[in-house]
């Protein structure tokens, strides 16, 4: 790794767009407190431009789904445990795990068994919503768990084990705009993220074009933005838009540059509907996945509700149309309700940000971060 000796080092890694975004922003407020702080990781070419130096490049690991997983296995494996083969060489002060919960668990514990002892910061541990004791005891014996989510933090500490929570740390990077009106009743702007997948593009294009051309013809001046994770998804997105020959729709790189002028959005589960939350912007959540795996979804799922907003609440605040609920009317008329009257939604997203802790939240995710690293320093 670059730096000098006396430079405290982090290594991330992550699986995905959303993670490494993540990642980006924490290492940022890290920087804050150490500017001499040197970073290395898994992640893209986004990693790089931020002075990260990468040691893998994750681009397309990630799946919808564990049969559309098993043929990535042997790559992840290999990828796993040269990265673990990395760690043990170099000695980062610190190794913080984003997302992507079941690599970064089998690299936590290869790690610990490989004689690992330097920290190892689990930010998003996995299974916020699934209560799964026998899985949380395993993340906090291997590693330092650090929750968003008051939900997650309440329960691990009902079992005995440990976990650190100060708040959602990415929540105070959004500023939430002012309630809009609704637009014109012949036009707006809807954002599309059908999400960051190949899988959930494949997905979600098709059916998302399709609501927006139910929409369209309501309202004929109507525009789209649909959000791009990366180039890889740009053109996939692109050759899907050809297909569909839908008009007035553009391609924007990244979730934030496609809400930025939008009246509302449908938005894949994940990440995405936080983000829209967070930035008050009316939204419909969407999920479709392959038949054969609803009775996967089903054992996994053990609550009412799977948007995070909703969630957080324990209420629906984000219409959530599943499956076979996902039709091009379905979502037309829910989310040309919201924009139309999306006062009540708003007050629910101003809600649900105040429920995600404090405002200084990442900051002191980071000074935590910093004093984690400053114990590997010792060790």
């Amino acid at each position: 790794m670059r730096g000098s000796a006396t430079s405290v080092r982090y290594f991330f890694s992550t699986g995905e767009p959303s993670g490494e975004a993540a990642a980006l922003v924490f290492a940022e407020a890290i920087r804050a407190f150490d500017p001499e702080a040197q970073f290395e990781g898994i992640g893209s070419e986004r990693m790089t431009a931020a002075g990260f130096q990468l040691w893998r490049n994750h681009t397309g690991w990630a799946s919808m789904g564990p049969l559309a997983a098993i043929p990535r296995i042997p790559k992840l494996l290999n990828a796993m445990l040269r990265t673990a083969s990395h760690i043990m060489a170099t000695k980062p002060d610190l190794v913080v795990l984003v997302d992507f919960g079941v690599f970064n668990l089998r690299l936590a514990s290869t790690l610990r068994r490989f004689g690992y002892a330097g920290p190892i910061l689990d930010l998003f541990p996995p299974g916020t919503w699934l209560d799964n004791a026998e899985k949380a005891r395993r993340v906090s014996a291997l590693t330092v768990p650090m929750t968003a989510f008051s939900h997650q933090y309440e329960f691990y500490r009902s079992i005995g084990s440990r976990i650190v929570y100060y708040g959602h740390p990415l929540a105070s990077q959004y500023a939430m705009r002012s309630l809009r009106p609704a637009p014109p009743p012949d036009g707006g702007v809807v954002a599309l993220l059908p999400g960051s997948r190949a899988g959930e593009l494949r997905r979600h294009l098709p059916v998302l074009a399709a609501a927006f051309r139910v929409l369209q013809e309501r309202r004929p001046r109507l525009r789209g933005v649909v959000a791009a994770a990366d180039a890889r998804a740009e053109k996939q997105i692109a050759r899907a838009l050809e297909r569909e020959k839908l008009s007035g729709v553009e391609i924007a790189r990244g979730v934030r540059a496609a809400l930025a002028d939008a009246d509302g959005a449908w938005v894949v589960s994940g990440t995405a509907v936080l983000e829209t939350a967070l930035l008050g912007v009316p939204a419909v959540g969407i999920y479709v996945i392959p038949k054969i795996l609803i009775g996967y979804g089903h054992r996994m799922i053990r609550h009412r509700f799977i948007t995070l907003p909703n969630l957080v609440l324990g209420r629906e605040v984000v219409p959530e149309l599943l499956q076979e609920r996902a039709t091009p009317e379905g979502l037309a008329d829910e989310l040309e309700a919201l924009i139309e009257s999306p006062a009540e939604q708003y007050a629910q997203f101003v809600a649900m940000r105040e429920a995600l802790g404090p405002s200084d939240a990442l900051q002191r995710c980071a000074a935590y971060a910093v004093a984690l690293a400053a114990e590997g320093t010792a060790s």
